[in-house]
This record gives C-alpha cells, sequence and structure tokens, in this order.
C-alpha cells in the first residue's frame, strides 16, 4: 500500500468515526460539519485570529494531505494565502468559521465538514474535486483580539454577534449595559443611555465610546482598553448594547439643518475644551468639518455662515491637537482655516506655534512675521520672533560644533592614513634597495651600462 492509500484508508475511518459520535456544531443543525473535541483550552471568541493544522481532502479519486500554520480574522472567511484559489480569493470555508470559533487554546479537534460547508460543486482545483467532503485535525495553537482601530489601543473580543449590518454613528443615541472591571475588581456597572461621542457625560471612557461605532445592535463583547487610550482603566469592559437611534447621515440633512447643528457641536466643543477633554472637543468640531467642508451650492448667506464655521472649528482643531501634542495635525488645520482667511491672526499663530515645537525655526519665524504684519501689537508674536532667532542659533552653533568635531576626525583620519601609506612607501623601498645590492652582478653591469 502507499503512502496516499495508507493515508485515505486513515482519513476515511476517521470520518466514519466523526459521523458516528460527531457533535453538530453547525446553527442550523444539518450536521453539515461535525466535531469530536479533544485537549481543553480557553474559550475562542469570534473576531480573532487562529493557527489551524493538519487537513485531509475525501470525496474523491484524489486524496491530499498536508500540514500548515496560518492566521486568519475568524467570522470574516479570509483566505489563507497558500489556498488561494481564482474562485474563492478572499475567503475561507465556512467550516472554518464555524469549527474554530467552537475551540479553545490548545485544543486539538476532528471536524468532518459536508461539500456546502466547503467547496460545494466547484472544488478548488487542482486538489480538491467537486463536492468532496473534507476531514480536518484542527489545533489552535494562539489567537488574539480584534484591534478595532489597529494601534492597540482597543481590543475587541465578541461574545455574541448582534443583528444587521448598520452600527451607531456619531450623533446616535445608544442605550447599553455596562461593566468595567481594573485588576480582576469590578469598579462600575450600570445601564445608560447617550449620544455617541458624548459618553464623557456619562463616565463614560472614551475608549468604549469610540468602539461603539463599530458595533451592532445587540452585540455583546469585551473590550480591553490599554494606556494608550488616554485616561482609560486596565481592563476590560463588558457591554452588550440594547438599543441605539441611529443619527442623521451627512447627506440625509439639509443646508439649514446642519447649520443648525454645527452651532450646537460648536458649544459642546467650546466646554470640553474648557474641561480639558481635548479629545472630545476634536470629535465635535470634526463634524462641523465633515458636514459643510464639501458642501455646496448654498446661497450667499448660507456660504458666510458655513465659512464662519469651518473656519471656528478648523482653528479650535487646530488648539486642540496643540495640546494633544500633534502638531503636523495643528500645522494641517491652520493651513485649512488660512484657506479661508489668508490673514487670520489666530491661524497664523498658532501655525507658527506648531512649527516652533516642530523645531523648524525658519518657517515659524515668518508666520509671527505675518501676525505682526496683520497686528503690530501683538506682543506675544514679538517674543516668539526672539524665541525662533534664538532657538536658531543655538541650532547653528549645535551644528558647527557637531561639524568641526567631524572635519576634525576626517583630518585625523586622513593624517593617519597618509603615515600609514609613507611609512609603507619607505619599507619597500628599503627592501628594493637591499634586494639590489644582494643581486650578483649588479656593481658589473652598471658598471658596463657607464662605459
Amino acid at each position: 500500500m502507499t503512502t496516499d492509500e495508507a493515508t485515505k484508508s486513515e482519513g476515511e475511518v476517521q470520518a466514519a468515526a466523526l459521523a458516528e459520535r460527531g457533535e453538530d456544531i453547525t446553527p442550523a443543525r444539518d450536521r453539515g460539519v461535525l466535531k469530536v473535541r479533544g485537549a481543553a483550552g480557553r474559550v475562542l471568541p469570534f473576531g480573532v485570529r487562529g493557527h489551524v493544522g493538519w487537513f485531509i481532502f475525501l470525496g474523491g479519486a484524489t486524496l491530499t494531505a498536508s500540514r500548515l500554520v496560518f492566521f486568519f480574522l475568524l467570522g470574516y472567511r479570509l483566505l489563507p494565502p497558500c489556498l488561494t484559489s481564482a474562485s474563492l480569493l478572499g475567503q475561507v470555508i465556512k467550516a472554518w468559521d464555524i469549527g474554530v470559533a467552537t475551540m479553545k487554546k490548545g485544543e486539538i479537534c476532528y471536524l468532518l465538514c459536508k461539500p456546502e460547508y466547503a467547496y460545494g460543486s466547484a472544488g478548488s482545483a487542482p486538489k480538491i474535486p467537486s463536492n468532496a467532503t473534507l476531514f480536518f485535525e484542527v489545533e489552535l495553537l494562539d489567537f488574539k483580539g480584534e484591534d478595532l482601530f489597529e494601534d492597540g489601543g482597543i481590543i475587541r473580543r465578541i461574545k455574541r454577534k448582534g443583528e444587521g449590518y448598520s452600527n451607531p454613528n456619531e450623533g446616535a443615541t445608544v442605550e447599553i449595559h455596562l461593566e468595567g472591571f481594573c485588576g480582576g475588581a469590578r469598579f462600575d456597572c450600570k445601564d445608560v443611555k447617550f449620544v455617541v461621542g458624548e459618553g464623557e457625560d456619562h463616565d463614560i471612557p472614551i475608549g468604549i465610546d469610540k468602539a461603539l461605532e463599530k458595533m451592532q445592535r445587540g452585540e455583546h463583547c469585551i473590550l480591553y482598553l490599554s494606556p494608550r487610550c488616554p485616561g482609560e482603566p486596565r481592563g476590560p469592559a463588558g457591554i452588550p448594547p440594547s438599543v441605539y437611534l441611529q443619527a442623521k447621515e451627512s447627506w440625509e440633512m439639509d443646508t439649514k439643518e446642519k447649520l443648525e447643528q454645527a452651532a450646537i457641536v460648536k458649544e459642546k466643543g467650546t466646554m470640553y475644551f474648557k474641561e480639558g477633554k481635548y479629545l472630545q472637543a476634536v470629535i465635535q468640531y470634526g463634524k462641523i468639518v465633515s458636514w459643510l467642508e464639501m458642501e455646496y451650492g448654498l446661497s450667499e448667506k448660507e456660504a458666510k455662515a458655513s465659512d464662519s464655521f469651518l473656519l471656528a472649528a478648523f482653528l479650535n482643531l487646530a488648539m486642540c491637537y496643540l495640546k494633544l501634542r500633534e502638531y503636523t495635525k495643528a500645522v494641517e488645520c491652520c493651513d485649512k482655516a488660512l484657506g479661508l482667511d489668508q490673514d487670520n491672526e489666530k491661524g497664523l499663530y498658532r501655525r507658527g506655534e506648531a512649527r516652533l515645537l516642530m523645531n523648524e525655526f525658519e518657517l515659524a519665524k515668518c508666520d509671527f512675521q505675518k501676525v505682526l504684519e496683520v497686528n503690530p501689537q501683538n506682543r506675544a508674536a514679538k517674543s516668539q520672533i526672539s524665541v525662533c532667532q534664538k532657538k536658531t542659533k543655538e541650532h547653528n552653533e549645535r551644528d558647527r560644533r557637531i561639524y568641526a568635531n567631524m572635519f576634525t576626525k576626517f583630518a585625523e583620519r586622513d593624517a593617519k592614513e597618509a603615515a600609514s601609506k609613507t611609512a609603507v612607501e619607505k619599507a619597500a623601498e628599503k627592501a628594493a634597495c637591499e634586494k639590489k645590492l644582494k643581486t650578483p652582478g649588479a656593481e658589473d653591469e652598471e658598471a658596463e651600462g657607464h662605459v
């Protein structure tokens, strides 16, 4: 018996055993995916990445036994690179989503999957034939939560999936049940209703406020908030939102509604800024930009009001980003503000501040000089010009010292190389002379040459 035949025989025996005593783990209970559980471990929730091991394809003339280790995002059906095919590119079979979701870390199990939960009638040439039943031996080596914003600040693990496909946007009213834990001890438990983006008014950490925009109605998940989220407690928070009311999207509001809402959120942003809640203020001012920046076809009165709100939003955003030490974003917002009003004193001054903090001294100096052109009485700008000059001088002196040391080192190195080269040349010349003196008949040949 060949190796392939032996593997096929073993796989068929295991498949038959699975069909007899396997647990039906499909949501429809149609025995499309059967599982025999293995070693115990930790429960694996949705929205995580897992490693999957051995698998065998059954149900056709050919049988392939392979081993691979790969990552995929559970619930999103991402195909591992080693199994890409033209017909199923970008997906894994349903059986993997269903089976791996029931596993625990370190568990080894066996899965038997009907064609409708695998590659169906299409198969996956050249290895998997049409209508193939698949048998898997799977080991879950590791998994990790879903990084909601790809910065490690908020990690989510879904315990129960939500309904539908829509998410609450900024301005939506949500109703949630919240439990907060830190170091294993519960520090918060409450039901609360609030507007997304204004959670801090109800003592809701901003990380949870941001995560709600990624959730669905009825979803129950665990959120891990790291210190990367400013002001967040360490530890998980279980959140099953029950109700939310979707706020109007930008395209659903007419110009009048946008201008009315802009006035409201501007006041909210100012309130947050005065309280030192700069991230929350950014959210409010950002709404004005999203509503009005691309608004066209306005009347003269509406255009004037829109530009006024946008100018205030960009200037206030710049100030928030200065407080948050995000100087590049502050410069960008000032550029936007100056695009609306090129001689705006606040825009020029705040851009100068940001550039000074970025060590762009000459550019900062130019901004402060423009401030004085607009308002010669601005003492702060005069003071900042002196700071720029001082910083520029210090920077130039530091550069001179660095380059002076660098040139000194280069000169020393060149002198050493020259000295070494001279010594080598002298040694070579001496060796040549000694060799010439020791060569027999050298003096006679020299004498004959002279005659």
